[in-house]
């Protein structure tokens, strides 16, 4: 039997910001998130704002935000 699971994971999870499907790979040992740099304010924040991960596109999102933010 094909396990096709593991090529095709399941969107088991729902984003807090935006409620999109999406599946955390923190678990499986490597997530979309770990490639992505937040700041530790940006961190901070979001983990007073979130009870729960957020998609790999709200967290691009609220990056470079922030980004823009600092610069001016």
């Amino acid at each position: 039997m094909n396990d096709s699971s593991a090529l095709n994971p399941v969107l088991d999870d729902r984003c807090p910001r935006c409620g999109g499907s999406f599946h955390c790979g923190a678990a499986d040992a490597h997530c979309d998130c770990f490639d992505l740099h937040l700041s530790p304010a940006l961190r901070q924040q979001l983990a007073a704002e979130y009870s729960s991960c957020l998609c790999i596109a709200c967290l691009k999102a609220l990056s470079a935000a922030a980004a823009d933010q600092a610069e001016t």
